[in-house]
């Protein structure tokens, strides 16, 4: 085994109120996909424990909530610093445990996670509260007027139940703008990866944050998580993951009139159009084969083709998935990594099959290539498909691609929100005015116009099945708060 697939962690405590404390039932190990051997060993909590966590945050809350706003921030420019610093010995650890490989883990995993930190003890004082409003109506009938300020208050204690693809930059999109509104946390991590957020943990308090203001229990029951999202001590569940869990979350918060940002499922279509730059659709919808192994919600996973170019895209896609290269994600001209675990392996294979079946063509990839070790998946695509086959209309949540013919605009645009989920949509056409005004169709969350990237102070969000709420720069400050008025006679 190489030095740089070598254990880098091992009996991590959980943390609650301030404190690393041993979990109730003992430690799980924590398995590198690219190798299939322990990396670490997690803490698995006790829904007590969880319980307890959520009523130490509620203990916190009062004290960070009055906390001046340029003291919480600067906590957090102090995180990013420390996460900056370690951004390499952390990055290791993101990669061992979840399978991405070194570039990405540095970049879009500690890096982002960096630069969100570094984002929210940046906060204007815009941000924070809206302008007076005066209001010539008096209340209850009487005449005169009315002075009226809006502010923007914490919602209270959030539980942040966060997503295995990112161990990093998902956890600190939801505790970065959380804690900078005043509000304190409990993050379950996802069991597939947890170490990362225990790292930032660490981060935190070393940079000051107060004890009980940030937790973070672990576990693969699913009564630790239900016992975080149902506490009496919750206001505000933060979830990123599959749509089946979010609606169990969804119901929980519903009975309790709690706050909820969900931010689930995805099947992005990308509707490519005659006149499309086909090089620059391929490029960006090849990125589903290789950005986190297309174990990401955002990507163009369906793509719409229109006839004159559809055998094209076919080719060029079938030409791109082909030639990259599938291995070991520490080595420095791997594309493609291993999926997280055995089992999310065998559910990709099983949807390659599905469509066969269903009567698409293979016509790349869906095999396991020839490693000796690791969760790998050869990027697939699937041609001559129908939108009512499941592998069009599924999140697949692997390197697999499908591609569906169009005849024109009023069908393309049918065709992709024909789908219960509504992410981020896509539209290749050198046509600006038109793709524009399909994008303005789209009932998708965002769409990216002939890009796959994205504007990291737009609103992030879905449609339909795809979330509840919006966050994102200024936005999930929003989501983080609650809008309080106060009314004076003028």
């Amino acid at each position: 085994m190489s030095a740089s697939h070598e254990p880098v962690g091992d009996g991590q405590r959980l943390f609650v109120g301030g404190e690393w404390v041993e979990p109730d039932h003992g430690y799980y190990p924590v398995t590198d996909p690219a190798t299939e051997e322990t990396v670490g060993w997690a803490p698995e909590a006790s829904a007590e424990q969880a319980r307890a966590a959520c009523a130490a945050a509620r203990e916190a809350f009062g004290a960070w909530s009055r906390t001046r706003p340029e003291e919480r921030v600067a906590v957090l420019g102090r995180a990013a610093g420390i996460i900056r610093e370690r951004l390499l010995p952390y990055a290791d650890l993101a990669r061992a445990e979840s399978g991405a490989t070194t570039g990405t883990a540095r970049a879009m995993q500690v890096g982002v996670a960096a630069a969100r930190f570094r984002r929210y003890a940046a906060v204007e004082p815009a941000e924070w509260a809206v302008a007076p409003q005066i209001n010539e109506a008096g209340p209850m009938g009487r005449a005169g007027v009315m002075g009226a300020l809006a502010l923007r208050q914490p919602v209270g204690v959030v539980t942040c139940v966060t997503s295995y693809n990112n161990p990093w930059a998902n956890p600190a999109g939801k505790v970065a703008p959380a804690l900078a509104m005043g509000n304190t946390v409990v993050v379950k991590p996802a069991p597939q990866d947890p170490l990362s957020v225990y790292r930032m943990a660490e981060a935190l308090e070393e940079a000051g944050v107060p004890r009980g203001v940030v937790n973070v229990v672990s576990g693969r029951e699913v009564a630790v998580g239900e016992a975080a999202v149902a506490s009496d001590d919750v206001d505000m569940v933060s979830f990123t993951g599959s749509t089946a869990v979010g609606r169990r979350i969804a119901e929980v918060c519903g009975r309790d009139m709690k706050r909820q940002l969900m931010e689930l499922g995805g099947k992005g279509a990308a509707l490519v159009f005659d006149d499309a730059d086909l090089g620059s659709a391929v490029a960006g919808i090849g990125t589903t084969f290789s950005f986190y192994s297309g174990q990401i919600c955002t990507a163009p996973t369906r793509v719409l083709a229109q006839r004159g170019v559809y055998d094209r895209v076919v080719e060029q896609l079938g030409a791109y998935a082909a030639r990259l290269k599938v291995g070991d994600p520490c080595e420095p001209d791997t594309v493609v990594g291993p999926v997280i675990s055995a089992e999310h392996r065998a559910r990709v294979e099983s949807y390659v099959e599905l469509g066969r079946k269903e009567g698409a063509t293979v016509v790349v990839g869906g095999e396991r290539p020839p490693l000796e070790r690791g969760f790998y998946v050869a990027p697939a695509l699937l041609a001559d498909c129908t939108n009512d086959m499941r592998v069009a209309r599924e999140e697949i949540f692997g390197p697999v691609v499908v591609v569906i013919p169009f005849d024109d605009e009023e069908e393309g645009v049918a065709l992709a929100d024909d789908s219960e989920y509504g992410l981020i949509d896509y539209v290749w056409s050198a046509d600006v005015a038109r793709a524009f005004r399909v994008a303005r169709r789209l009932r998708a969350g965002g769409v990216g116009v002939n890009t796959v990237g994205r504007n990291m102070e737009a609103p992030f969000g879905g449609f339909k099945k795809s979330g509840v709420g919006r966050d994102v720069g200024s936005y999930a400050l929003h989501a983080y708060s609650e809008v309080q008025a106060i009314v004076w006679p003028g």
